[in-house]
């Protein structure tokens, strides 16, 4: 019985560190779109080399930096005939583009309401002309990310129920068969707590050692996807294996715990001859 308990909650456990995973990777894909999200800071043309450059060193040290790229007229004349073909200096005479900043915004910043504030704030520099973004695909990833992070919470939520349910029922199977010993603790006038405790203490080791083969569990399945199939879920940090693993043995330990207070509670209020009817 404890071993099919521990197996059962090895393997509930187990989906609970796979959902960890999956919101990690999400959570890291997410970060990475948005840190494609670009405002260009285009430069005034009376503006000098020096100016040009303290306008990148104030833009590279500004909290939503992520990345800051100078672009000067020469390589946005380039850029130009590469993308659409045609060289307008060759019918105007001279280079009409103007050299600018591409600002790769951070993560935190790349919303709406941000973007707007730091545009704000940037267009206020006396040799910026102007800054540009693209803000109908601002708004539609923001709407995605919001959309996505829902279903990521919803499913959270659920697998959260499901691993509730299902850690519980095995818990109550598991003090089920040592009904009639509580039974006889209690007629012998042993308190609450004393035939709490034995349970308590098998229950939180169980959800130990549970919460460690589904660690190796998944640092296998971590394993053959990033090593075997050249998949890469997450980064491989510190922080990132503390998160699921804290996750895996919180949860392990508090639905143990709460699945043998329960049982063991139900059976200590329950009468002897119910006990031979159930």
């Amino acid at each position: 019985m404890y071993v099919t308990t521990s197996v059962s909650i090895t393997l509930v456990l187990f989906l609970v560190g796979l959902v960890a995973m999956v919101t990690l990777s999400a959570h890291r894909m997410i970060e990475q779109v948005k840190h494609n999200v670009t405002l260009t800071v285009v430069l005034s043309p009376e503006a000098d080399s020096a100016q040009v450059a303290r306008c990148g060193i104030v833009l590279s040290a500004a909290p939503y930096c992520h990345e800051c790229r100078y672009i000067s007229k020469e390589d946005a004349l380039e850029e130009h005939i590469r993308s659409l073909g045609d060289d307008p200096s060759q019918f105007l005479g001279y280079n009409p583009l103007l050299a600018s900043y591409e600002v790769n915004l951070s993560a935190t910043y790349a919303n709406p309401d941000s973007i707007a504030l730091v545009e704000q704030q940037v267009s206020q520099f006396p040799y910026v002309k102007q800054v540009l973004y693209q803000k109908d695909l601002v708004d539609l990833l923001e709407h995605n990310v919001s959309q996505v992070t829902l279903v990521l919470i919803g499913l959270a939520v659920m697998l959260l129920l499901i691993a509730y349910v299902l850690i519980i029922n095995t818990i109550r199977l598991h003090v089920y068969s040592h009904r009639f010993l509580i039974n006889t603790m209690r007629l012998v006038g042993a308190t609450p707590w004393v035939i709490k405790r034995p349970f308590v203490a098998r229950s939180l080791r169980m959800g130990l050692w549970s919460a460690l083969m589904a660690m190796l569990l998944l640092a296998g399945l971590f394993y053959y996807v990033q090593y075997t199939m050249h998949i890469v879920l997450i980064p491989i940090t510190w922080m990132n294996i503390a998160i699921i693993a804290g996750v895996v043995l919180v949860t392990g330990e508090i639905l143990t715990l709460i699945g043998s207070l329960i049982a063991v509670n139900r059976y200590i209020r329950m009468d002897t001859e119910r006990m031979y009817a159930i």
